[in-house]
């Protein structure tokens, strides 16, 4: 941290402390009316070999993109560690989560790439393919839901149907952008271009014929990249095979709490299916780490799944680690990697 300048400090701080405060009022909302000590009395309860089988699920669902990262960088031709990619996730998880619709997370893994010696060019194509399979994965198994699990779903989602539809469309869309920029020189050139000129214009940068230069030689390394990555199939192929993995791991972690607490009757593909609505639903709203739509999803559509007083104790046990313990590893991977 002692590196980073007065304005990236101001600026890091600003966005902890929306965080912090939204995840405060969330905290509030969500154990308003609860008795503290009967919850974390009730999570104590919880199977130790489900507990830890749910960390590790959440830590290899963020793992698993630094090893996607790795895979293509290596594929590519970049030289670079295992260790070092996933340290790369970690942090994109972290700035993800502290930033409206998760736009911090893949610039700053961008910096840390290219600050470690991979090429801008090939870690820009890497980042979107990555995020490309990632949307169009989540795509695929929202409609998949839609198509053979319509009545259940609309049964669990109820008042939260329409935000299903609304966070299926929005990364749909997202998805065609991506594609877009990253099969369009044009379109990325233009963006590029007319980023220039605004900041020019802002007095942010000078106009430098120099600086023309450098975004052609980026293009063209951007373009071959591309290039090479549509004519290895099968790099694409295992990315997507591996994503698809990565997304399930999360989803059955909530079934990993299920159990953990004792429960039983429900069936494994109905917990999964549940979680992975959620997650469809409000992975691209312009809320720091979705907090507080996320708690109040989950409080209306698992009710039914976890009865009683079951319900927040399986709230806290499944967001603390799916996103609260794993913002708090990214925390502490973002320190190590300034100090570095």
């Amino acid at each position: 941290m002692k590196h980073m300048n007065q304005k990236e400090v101001r600026r890091l701080a600003v966005h902890v402390g929306i965080f912090v405060a939204v995840m405060l009022l969330t905290f509030w909302s969500v154990f308003r009316g609860q008795d503290f000590t009967e919850i974390v009395a009730a999570v104590q309860q919880m199977s130790g070999a489900y507990m830890t089988a749910a960390i590790l699920l959440a830590i290899f669902f963020v793992s698993a993109e630094g090893c996607m990262i790795w895979y293509l960088l290596r594929g590519i031709g970049e030289q670079t560690t295992l260790p070092r990619c996933i340290s790369y996730s970690f942090i994109g998880f972290f700035f993800s989560g502290i930033t409206p619709s998760a736009t911090g997370g893949q610039p700053m893994q961008l910096y840390y790439m290219r600050r470690d010696g991979n090429t801008l060019s090939a870690s820009s194509v890497v980042l979107m393919t990555v995020a490309v399979i990632y949307k169009f994965v989540l795509v695929l198994i929202g409609i998949g839901i839609v198509i053979f699990w319509r009545r259940p779903l609309q049964s669990y989602l109820q008042e939260y149907y329409g935000l299903y539809f609304l966070g299926l469309f929005l990364n749909a869309a997202l998805v065609v952008i991506l594609l877009m920029v990253m099969f369009s020189q044009g379109i990325i050139r233009s963006c590029f271009y007319k980023l220039e000129g605004l900041l020019v214009r802002l007095h942010l940068l000078r106009k430098k014929e120099s600086r023309k230069e450098k975004m052609e030689q980026f293009l063209s390394g951007y373009q071959n990249t591309v290039t090479f990555l549509r004519s290895h199939k099968k790099l694409i192929g295992i990315t997507i095979v591996a994503t698809i993995v990565q997304r399930y791991s999360v989803f059955v972690l909530a079934f990993v709490v299920y159990c953990g607490l004792g429960l039983s009757g429900t069936a494994m593909l109905d917990i999964v299916f549940v979680q992975a609505a959620v997650y469809i639903a409000v992975d691209m709203l312009p809320i720091p780490g979705a907090q507080g739509i996320t708690e109040a999803m989950y409080h209306s559509v698992f009710q039914k799944i976890f009865v009683g007083d079951y319900l927040v104790v399986s709230m806290c046990i499944t967001r603390g680690i799916s996103f609260y313990l794993v913002m708090l590893i990214g925390l502490a991977v973002f320190c190590i990697a300034r100090r570095r």
